[in-house]
């Protein structure tokens, strides 16, 4: 059996009647057969797909049954600190082959949601790694700039390991003259093989905090990063399901853009934590071969 309940019954997936916030056996029923008929799947990546550089149990053979069944699918994340051709070349040394076009990083959408929102021509001013300014800025209608030389459209903050008091001070005056503030996500830690440490919001809270101005949030757990996946894929909400590890993320993100949502218990959230936590998964399951079980009814 690829998983069994976290609860400890012996089913794979745990019931969200479990607890009091949650709703009957007939609302786990229906998520399974939901997660059956679903037309398209969205994963987190790391905690799910893969911890570090090592894949996890399943990864293969679930992606290779929804090329199968024909089910599209796309890989969400948070991280903006690598391309999509970089996450391609990542999983390909884990012995995956997912193409450029289905994986969607938080640089990639934040990029489409400014192209949106901003005139062509406009400054950003960018608080982050080499990988996101190459996301934002090519083939784009959009130009770097360093606050005093001109006034920014935008001011784009992420992760950025070589974040400084002189670059907050710059976000900080850029956005207070008007800039906009986008932030790529609001992740507290980033999950590492040395174990957690400060994440994208941690430098996203000291810009808030400075300027005084709520970012406008792309990735996880606000839905904009999974609705632009599911627009790429050409599936309603209500057609697809939200994997990942992260209660906070994830599955709020999930829940949020109107998705089945599937927490798996092989990265951030520990079953422990789901009755105390609030954010109600519709299944959690124990990893990828319990969902593949789930998804072609084998559970028992």
């Amino acid at each position: 059996m690829a998983g069994d309940q976290a609860t400890g019954s012996g089913d794979l997936a745990v019931d969200v009647a479990a607890h009091a916030e949650v709703a009957s056996d007939d609302a786990a029923a229906n998520a399974r057969l939901r997660l059956r008929a679903a037309r398209a799947f969205v994963f987190d990546m790391d905690g799910v797909l893969y911890r570090g550089a090592t894949p996890l149990a399943g990864v293969g053979d679930l992606l290779n049954a929804l090329e199968l069944r024909e089910r599209r699918y796309m890989l969400a994340t948070n991280n903006s600190m690598a391309t999509p051709a970089e996450y391609v070349a990542k999983l390909a040394g884990m012995g995956l082959d997912v193409p450029e076009e289905a994986i969607l990083t938080a640089g990639i959408a934040t990029r489409d949601y400014l192209v949106e929102q901003l005139p062509a021509g406009s400054g950003l001013f960018v608080i982050g790694m080499p990988a996101l300014r190459e996301q934002l800025f090519d083939g784009t209608p959009f130009h770097p700039v360093q606050f005093g030389e001109e006034q920014p459209a935008a001011v784009v903050a992420a992760l950025d390991l070589v974040f400084t008091y002189d670059k907050l001070k710059a976000a900080t005056a850029a956005i207070r003259s008007g800039a906009r503030f986008i932030a790529t996500n609001t992740d507290a830690t980033l999950p590492t093989e040395a174990g957690l440490v400060p994440g994208a919001g941690s430098i996203v809270a000291a810009i808030a905090v400075a300027s005084g101005v709520k970012p406008t949030v792309v990735g996880k757990p606000e839905p904009l990063l999974l609705e632009q996946a599911l627009h790429r894929v050409g599936v309603a909400p209500a057609d697809a399901v939200m994997i990942g590890d992260r209660l906070d993320s994830d599955i709020v993100a999930g829940n949020r853009a109107g998705m089945l949502t599937v927490l798996v218990l092989t990265g951030v959230s520990t079953r422990e934590e789901i009755a105390s936590a609030g954010i109600w998964p519709d299944l959690v399951l124990t990893d990828l071969p319990a969902v593949l079980d789930t998804m072609i009814g084998n559970e028992a």
